[in-house]
Parts: structure tokens; sequence; C-alpha cells
């Protein structure tokens, strides 16, 4: 079968097992280079540094932040891990998602180094999952000599609805303000065409289910079924994730339906650091970068172009993988760090700022500028709007240097 992009109002309905397997081979690359010094597998796991994970979990580990902590964790640290997500699996017929040609490669990746690891495919909002977790967790450490507790936990999930394991209430969250109408500019990616965008105020019902989807109580359900299950090591850390922009975006997300949510995440971030007492838990604020739901909301996607050029001229621009060997290198495993927590560099509100580089002063300032004067005629040279596209391709597996998108592929799977 030849794939080619299927891309509707910024939407991309399939994707590519070649360029997906070649994005992963990509990363681990760049984290064997950054992380581990040039050192794979065991050898890698022998130079981490003390306290680094030897085994992680990663719920929400088939695409952006939640695969860059799994590769960057295994490949940069020689840990076990357990990766969660649900994925459609391709057929003879048709391409299967993303996050499932991810998931594939990755597998493989770890294998040919000689890493453990063993992914699960299902609702990780399920009381099953967790149990299936658990088990999988003593399976890897049965097989590795390891003990069977996990070390770091990331909690990476983007579903747009949960069914609630208590009751079987089904949850949806939507994207929209609170309190007023919210109208903005977005642009379309492969044209370049601005149109306006609005979305209506949320309803209370809205705001709850948002919350009940995206916030910060399925991360508790986690951590107390892992320590309930005697999985939880001496030194677990755990990590959730978030943003928060520029205040001009801030009336549909930080302060919209999306900032409720991810309010709850820091409420829980507490109430789970007082669980595991001299642990930690954290939720770090990261950088804007292209995913599926950015490419939809209103401002968002011109926010985010002119800003990649502007980090790009100023040397400052990360990409997911980026994004976290810094976490990794420059806050949770510092040599400092990661003998104890409280020395994990946060802010004011005790959260990880690795958006600190999009958030500085000059960026924002040069950014917000370029915004004023961003015409349909001057795009692609005020903004990076093919740095967009072409991240948001990528994220596919199109778009990707080496990959001969002519050729016939199998979307049961990934190339050899």
């Amino acid at each position: 079968m030849n794939i080619k992009p299927m891309v509707r109002n910024n939407i991309c309905i399939n994707s590519h097992p070649a360029g997906c397997a070649k994005t992963v081979k990509n990363c681990i690359e760049y984290t064997v280079k950054n992380l581990s010094g040039g050192k794979r597998g065991r050898d890698a796991e022998k130079a981490a540094p003390q306290g680094a994970p030897r085994m992680a979990l990663v719920i929400g580990c088939s695409t952006g932040y939640g695969l860059s902590s799994r590769i960057a964790a295994a490949f940069g640290y020689g840990a076990a891990t357990v990766g969660i997500s649900f994925e459609k699996a391709g057929s003879p017929t048709k391409p299967g998602t993303p996050g499932w040609y991810n998931n594939l490669a990755f597998d493989r990746e770890a294998e040919k180094a000689g890493l453990a690891s063993v992914t699960l495919d299902g609702d990780a909002f399920s009381d099953d999952m967790k149990e299936k977790a658990v088990k999988a967790i003593r399976e890897l450490a049965a097989a590795t000599g390891l003990e069977p507790k996990v070390d770091l936990i990331i909690y990476s999930l983007a579903s747009p609805v949960r069914t609630d394991p208590v009751d079987g209430t089904l949850y949806r969250s939507v994207i929209k303000p609170i309190g007023q109408r919210y109208s903005g500019l977005t642009v379309d990616m492969m044209s370049g065409k601005f149109s306006a965008a609005s979305a209506e105020p949320a309803s209370e019902e809205e705001i709850a289910h948002t919350v009940k989807v995206m916030g910060g109580e399925d991360w508790e359900r986690w951590i107390a079924a892992l320590d309930k299950a005697g999985a939880l090591a001496p030194k677990t850390r755990t990590v959730a994730y978030t943003y928060l922009g520029p205040e001009f975006s801030w009336p549909i997300y930080k302060n919209g339906t999306i900032g409720k949510a991810k309010e709850d995440l820091e409420r829980a971030a507490k109430a789970i650091g007082k669980t595991l007492e001299s642990r930690g838990a954290w939720v770090s604020v990261n950088k804007a970068l292209v995913t599926r739901a950015s490419a939809v909301i209103p401002i968002i996607p011109l926010y985010v172009s002119t800003l990649f050029k502007v980090m790009k001229e100023m040397g400052l621009h990360e990409g997911c993988i980026e994004q976290i060997i810094r976490l990794y290198k420059e806050r949770l495993y510092t040599e400092s760090a990661a003998l104890d927590p409280a020395r994990v560099l946060v802010d004011d509100a005790g959260r990880i700022r690795i958006d600190d580089w999009e958030m500085r002063e000059d960026v924002q300032k040069e950014t917000a500028q370029r915004m004023k004067s961003i015409t349909e005629e001057n795009i692609h040279e005020k903004t990076d709007i093919a740095g967009f596209k072409h991240d948001f391709l990528e994220a596919h597996g199109f778009d990707v240097d080496g990959v001969d998108y002519e050729a016939d592929v199998d979307p049961s799977g990934i190339p050899a």
C-alpha cells in the first residue's frame, strides 16, 4: 500500500509505519548521544548517575512527551520499562494509529539493545489495566533480576474520554473557555490560510467532565494501586505534564476547561507527594509543541508557528525528546537531585519548569510583536508555519527524512 497523509481541518486521519519507526530511531539516537554519552543497553545503565531509574512505568507511552519519556529512561539510563497506551492496530488494508507503530518500533529497538520492555494496550483508566501493569512489573523483574518495583512513573495520558471504573460513567472532555465566548484567528497549516475560530463557554457539566478526564484523579488511583501492590520503590518519583503558555492564550487554555483540569493535576501532585513522603511527585510545565489538540485550538497554531521561528533564531528551540532529556539531566536526575528529591529545581508553586526558555521575556516579547503583523501574505516569512506543518506530519510518520514515501508498505506492521 502507498500511504499519503490525509489531513482535514488540521487533523491527520492516517499514519505511515516506516515514518513512525524512523522517528523513534531518531529519538533514540539523540538520547544515546545526549544522555547516555554514546553508551547503549546495559552499558548505559552502568554509566547512569546514582539514583537514575532502574524500572520505569510510562502511562501514555506511545506519542509525544510520554514516548520521549520512555525512550529517555530506557536508552539514556538503561531502565527496564513498562508502557501503557490505547492504540488501534494496523491491518493489511488500513494503517493503525501513530502510537501503535511507535510502540512496535520502541519494543523492537529495546530488544536489539538488550533492554527489557513490556507494552500493554488498553484503557489506562481501568482497574483491570492497573492490575495488568502490576503483573507486567513483576514479570519484568523476574526476567531481569530487578526488584518488582518502579522508581519512575510518568503520567502522560491524552485521552478525550474516560470511563469511571467506580460507577461506569463515561466522561468526555472539551476545549472551551469558561464564562464567556472566545474568538480568535487560526491558521490552516497546509495552506497558510487564516480563518476565524470561536468556542462557546463551557457548561458546569462540561467543566466537571473535563476535570474527570484530564485532571489528577486517575493519577492518584495509579499511585494507590501500585502502593497497595507493593510495586513502589523506596525512591519512586512520579511526574505528570502540563502547559501554561502566554497570557493571551489563557481564555481558551489556562482559564478554560483544560486549565481547570490542569489545576486538579497540580492538586493531585501535592496529594501524591504527601503519600510518597520522602519520595517525590511533580507537575512539569513543558514547552508549546505541535500535538493533535494544539493544531485545532484557536490562536494556538499561529502562536506556536511564530514561537518556533523566534526560538529557532535564538537557538532555543526544542522538540519533545530535547525537552525530556533536559528534564532528566537538569531537573530530576542532577547529581544532587538524583539522591534528594527536595533538591529538584521547582518554581514557587512547586512545579518543574521546562517551559523556561519559551517564557523568557525576550522570547515572548518578540513573538507577541511578530504576531501583530502576520498576514496570509507574510506568514511564511514571519513565522515557521513550515516547521509547524513538518512537526505535525512527522508525528504521524510523514515528512521524515530518509523514508521513501513512494514505496509500498504493509500497514499491518513496521518494516524490518
